[in-house]
């Protein structure tokens, strides 16, 4: 009887190499725990380091959208400090220069007197 071989999605082989190469973790470990030849996990490894094993990554299908919603939101958050620095200065135009009142130290408030280290 012949044995029936399993196919594995690029996805699948991607985490297994990632396991796989985490310094703590044994290749015959992972291959293991897969139930996997190593023979078939190192050589996966190889074609990773080769380039030949890359999984494609939606994030970057999404880059232009997130892209654009960032862009957006930082022209908003400039609008706003703008706004911000405006209303700043006109407070410190209607503010007597002298007026302010002086806060208080926290450190007035302790002896000083006769403490030795």
């Amino acid at each position: 009887m012949k044995k029936q071989h399993r196919r594995h999605d690029i996805q699948f082989k991607v985490h297994a190499v990632r396991l796989a190469n985490h310094p703590q973790i044994l290749t015959q470990d992972v291959a293991a725990a897969l139930e996997i030849h190593p023979f078939m996990l190192s050589r996966w490894k190889k074609e990773m380091r080769d380039g030949k094993l890359v999984m494609e990554r939606p994030a970057k299908r999404l880059k232009a959208a997130t892209l654009t919603e960032a862009e957006g939101r930082i022209r908003e958050l400039e609008r706003e400090n703008a706004q911000r620095r405006e209303e700043n200065d006109l407070l410190k135009k209607l503010e007597p220069s002298g007026s302010r009142p002086k806060q208080k130290s926290s450190r007035s408030s302790r002896s000083t007197g006769g403490a030795s280290k």
